[in-house]
């Protein structure tokens, strides 16, 4: 008891409630000078971010923080038109991207009873993901128009015109990260369906009741109720997120999938060679569904945090799969350290010019190509 207690000392102290101010740094990393050029491009297109966790730290998301990565008014600042939010409901306290064991405590756990979650979180995470939801939902509808959740091709479109009309909206999709975040049970899907989950990755850091993890200790593929989960997500309106997952799950989604899949924060192996990254043929698969890779702005992603190490990888994906099918997935307070926060999302747009990626390819980069999933994918 007086270790676990200890544990949830330094964790308080390190993540404290509410906004882990310890964690989700931004390291200055050198980063190009924005030109005009560049500028233009970024501001035409609609900067779509795939995947970032800043609800997981129970900050106020409609104020500037001064901690983290993510809120309203930095992604105003950054130019972005949706984020997607990632729902985070067990994580290590000591994550290994190799092999993490899931008898380790789990720091959601911690993170809910020192940031005073609802008691039926503690053990529930269905519970979790619903709360989290909820409170996306909640800011929303605290911020005057400001920040809409986006649960349809209708809702999708009628942001898509409101900032082509010149309004500084910003929407938010919500995805759970792991599919243990229904609790084990794949008919949870329509209770988180209607709370508004629209992407669900199907593994996080431990291989759980649905799909192998690319951490999990023993790393394996779907299984049968992760084959009922995708056919039903499918047939929702409900994207695939392979981020996290196995070389075993994705090889297994790859042949059974009937609709555009995502990978929302990754790097690639030829440019950061690890477990987490896709290997040339992943990346081949995925594009085969007519789906995207978003490529992370983190360390492990890419081998540095800057916006030339982003760019890098981008090209290499660009080379590879073409610009049809490649994304950004910062994961942004991800308890990641990056180079940079959403409000300066401009230097990606400037280095993505630096490496010689052309300016027709770099809107599609920047969101066009999630936009055209989501329009394909999200229910009507």
């Amino acid at each position: 008891m007086r270790a676990l207690t200890l544990v949830l000392a330094a964790f308080t102290a390190s993540c404290g409630p509410p906004s882990g101010s310890f964690i989700n740094h931004v390291r200055e990393a050198p980063a190009p000078a924005v030109s005009e050029r560049a500028a233009t491009l970024h501001r035409q297109a609609p900067v779509v971010d795939l995947h970032a966790d800043p609800l997981l730290w129970g900050r106020d998301l409609l104020v500037r923080g001064t901690t983290g990565h993510v809120d309203v008014p930095r992604l105003r600042e950054g130019g972005v038109a949706l984020q997607v939010f990632g729902i985070v409901t067990k994580f290590p306290i000591v994550p290994n991207i190799d092999r993490t064991n899931p008898r380790w405590p789990d720091a959601v756990t911690l993170l809910a009873l020192t940031s005073l979650w609802p008691l039926r979180t503690l053990g529930d995470l269905e519970a979790r993901t619903l709360y989290q939801a909820g409170e996306l939902h909640r800011m929303a509808a605290a911020s005057n128009g400001a920040l809409v959740v986006v649960e349809s091709r209708a809702d999708l479109e009628r942001l898509l015109a409101r900032r082509a009309g010149g309004a500084d909206v910003i929407g938010g999709i919500l995805d759970i990260e792991g599919a243990h975040g229904l609790g084990d049970d794949p008919a949870n899907l329509a209770h988180v369906f209607d709370a508004g989950i629209r992407m669900i990755g199907l593994a996080h850091f431990y291989d759980n009741a649905f799909a192998g993890s690319a951490h999990g200790v023993a790393k394996t593929g779907l299984t049968d109720r992760g084959r009922t989960l995708v056919h039903d997500m499918e047939r929702r309106g409900v994207i695939v997120d392979l981020a996290h997952s196995s070389a075993a799950t994705i090889a297994d989604v790859l042949a059974i999938a009937t609709r555009p899949v995502v990978v929302s924060h990754t790097g690639v192996r030829a440019t950061c060679d690890n477990q987490r990254n896709l290997s040339d043929d992943q990346l081949r698969g995925v594009a085969q569904t007519g789906g995207v890779v978003g490529i992370g702005f983190w360390e492990t992603a890419v081998c540095g945090v800057g916006a030339a190490d982003i760019a890098r990888a981008i090209k290499y994906a660009v080379d590879l799969i073409g610009d049809d099918h490649v994304g950004l997935g910062s994961d942004f307070d991800g308890a990641v350290t990056t180079g940079f926060d959403t409000s300066r999302m401009r230097v990606v747009t400037q280095a993505m010019l630096d490496a010689g990626i052309p300016d027709a390819s770099i809107p599609k980069i920047l969101g066009g190509n999630a936009v055209r999933v989501f329009r394909e994918m999200l229910p009507p």
